[in-house]
């Protein structure tokens, strides 16, 4: 009968290639064939081919599992990989014998030694040299047994480490997809863990995002490539069969790409593709990597249902014509609050989106000087400070009103990182609700009258005012050398023929810039 593999534990068996599988556990590990050699209680000795100090190997050989055979060609039983045991019962030719272990693809040869020979035939040893397979001695006192238990004990040992190393990057995932800029901090958590780069790629060849050591360009345009096969034509997704991700090699590197959300992507950007660029590929890298997939399809889908259709019939009556007071009914309220906000690692799509999400809404626009405004529609709430973000935040108003609240918020984030608060609010003095409207205007008119030709001025009076006359904290807040500063100051108090050191004139002129405004 033929002979079969020693028994290897189950998950030794070739990795299924089904998308559920490679996604719930890894395969085993296999063992470095240098492991097996270190240990002193095998007296295990390789003689011969790759691996010894004198004839480095550029790569660690590896076991996948240990066969044991006497037969002369054992070639019709090997599944590559092996280390195969043979006390040499049958052996004839050595160089015929090794030729066909090569092309088995054994991983190496463990002679026995005794009780057929009490050394390992130089012919054989010449061979292994010859084709590069890794020799090794086993001694007398060493049974073919205890090899193939070494192997297993070592492959279970690999195999806790490697679920360990599993459960701790998903354990750093789901962390980093809770943060207020989920999207980079999950790709930032995916460039750690596998020691490489992750980038979400737009099928026009964008990068909206990614975290680690950018590759080499030739590496970035394999990639690109790569996640071309991913998305796959238009007649491939018609027939259903769309590739879930693909892998290759380019200039030493491992690149995988993997579809996002089955081509789905967050609104504007179209269909979104992960790619993954690492110098090494362990076993465990495509299970880290699929928990990303996962994630990164739910941070990245565009979220329809009633608020989508909501926005959408929105939409609709602005561009048939309506005002934004019809429009905004589509949207469910007659309140609205406007926030500019600033963040430290910029505004993108996914950053304006989580802090949206924050803040508990979907109306988010990314500014290209990096603001990020946000509409709250609904009664008047409390607006939260968030982790990262420096807010300004207006008074709620009418949907007629939502230029002078734009206005506010601009000005009260202006104010927030020249003080560097998280969050400053504006608010309406309640001196101007003691007089009638009318009144408060005429007055207005006629105190900043000298300064009615200079908006520059008077927008630079107003923030100086706003601040307690700090020239610094002006020139940050409207991005001016403070000497500028000085000299529209001092350029105000001689068109207004005014003392600004006076605290009532700074009062009064308060009262009527807010007012004109």
């Amino acid at each position: 009968m033929p002979d079969a593999p020693s028994g290897a534990p189950a998950a030794a068996a070739p990795a299924t290639t089904t998308a559920t599988a490679a996604t719930t556990a890894p395969p085993t590990p296999p063992v470095p064939l240098s492991a097996l050699l270190a240990r002193e209680d095998l007296g295990l000795r390789q003689i011969a081919g790759p691996g010894p100090a004198s004839r480095p190997a550029p790569v660690d050989p590896v076991v996948h599992w240990v066969h044991t055979s006497e037969m002369a060609d054992p070639y019709p039983y090997l599944l590559g990989g092996e280390l195969l045991l043979s006390a040499g019962v049958q052996l004839k030719d050595p160089d015929a014998y090794v030729a066909r272990l090569v092309e088995a693809g054994a991983a190496a040869l463990g002679f026995g030694l005794a009780p057929v020979y009490d050394a390992v035939p130089e012919a054989l040893v010449a061979a292994c040299d010859r084709r590069g397979v890794p020799l090794v001695e086993v001694p007398p006192q060493t049974t073919f047994t205890a090899v193939a238990r070494a192997v297993w004990r070592l492959m279970a040992e690999a195999r806790h480490r490697e679920l360990r190393r599993i459960s701790q990057a998903q354990q750093g995932l789901a962390t980093a997809a809770a943060r207020p800029d989920p999207v980079p901090a999950v790709l930032g958590q995916l460039a750690g863990r596998l020691g490489g780069w992750a980038v979400l790629l737009t099928a026009d060849g964008g990068e909206p995002a990614s975290a680690g050591r950018a590759p080499s360009p030739q590496v970035r345009q394999a990639l690109a490539r790569l996640a071309g096969v991913v998305r796959g034509g238009p007649g491939e997704r018609a027939a259903g069969a769309p590739v879930a991700s693909a892998s290759d090699t380019a200039d030493a590197t491992h690149l995988c790409a993997y579809a996002l959300g089955g081509g789905q992507a967050l609104d504007g950007l179209g269909e979104l593709v992960l790619g993954v660029a690492a110098p090494r590929r362990e076993a465990g890298d495509h299970t880290i990597a699929g928990v990303a997939v996962v994630l990164l399809s739910l941070l990245t889908a565009p979220h329809r249902g009633v608020d989508g259709t909501g926005r959408d019939a929105a939409l609709t009556r602005l561009l048939l014509g309506a005002d934004p007071a019809n429009a905004a009914a589509a949207l469910g309220g007659d309140r609205w609050t406007v926030v500019h906000a600033r963040g430290g690692r910029g505004a993108t799509p996914f950053t304006a989106s989580a802090l949206g999400a924050a803040l508990g809404s979907a109306l988010v626009e990314s500014a290209p000087d990096g603001t990020v405004r946000v509409l709250l529609p609904g009664p008047p709430r409390e607006v939260a400070a968030q982790p990262g973000w420096v807010l300004g935040v207006s008074e709620p108003v009418e949907p007629a009103e939502l230029a002078l609240a734009d206005a506010q918020a601009a000005r009260a984030l202006g104010r927030a990182l020249a003080a560097q608060r998280p969050l400053v609010a504006h608010r309406r003095g309640s001196l101007a609700a003691l007089l009638a409207p009318d009144e408060v205007a005429a007055h207005a008119r006629l105190r900043l009258a000298p300064l009615a030709d200079a908006p520059a001025l008077r927008e630079t009076l107003r923030t100086w005012l706003s601040l307690h006359g700090g020239w610094d904290r002006t020139a940050t807040a409207m991005g001016l050398h403070r000497n500028t500063v000085r000299q529209r100051i001092a350029r105000c108090a001689t068109l207004l023929d005014e003392d600004l050191d006076d605290p009532d004139v700074r009062m009064e002129l308060w009262f009527a810039l807010r007012s004109a405004a």
